[in-house]
């Protein structure tokens, strides 16, 4: 039914996809951990500085009750509904935020 090129063509392509995949994914990973360290730093320079910053600190009271009762997908419908973000967006608000509590 296959002939043999044809299915040669296909493996070499999904390896190829696969291998495309898991050096996006391991990129963002990695780009992931660098931004966080650098903000690490910033905070260390901030709090040396004495200056306060914190964009988490007016975060809704329903988004932070949410996560204190470890309702994470609570917590970021309570943040589009407070916000009007999207799905993406408050998702990785949340994220941050359970980040920035431990």
């Amino acid at each position: 039914m296959w002939n043999e090129p044809f299915l040669l063509g296909f493996i070499a392509g999904s390896l190829i996809a696969a291998a495309v995949i898991v050096r996006m994914t391991s990129s963002r990973d990695r780009h992931s951990r660098t931004l966080s360290r650098l903000e690490g730093k910033l905070d260390a320079l901030l709090k040396h500085e004495g200056i306060q910053f914190d964009p988490f600190s007016g975060a809704p009271p329903a988004v932070l009750d949410a996560l204190r009762r470890g309702k994470k997908i609570e917590a970021i419908k309570a943040y589009r509904a407070a916000t009007g973000a999207d799905l993406k967006e408050a998702k990785d608000y949340v994220e941050e935020l359970e980040r920035r509590a431990r």
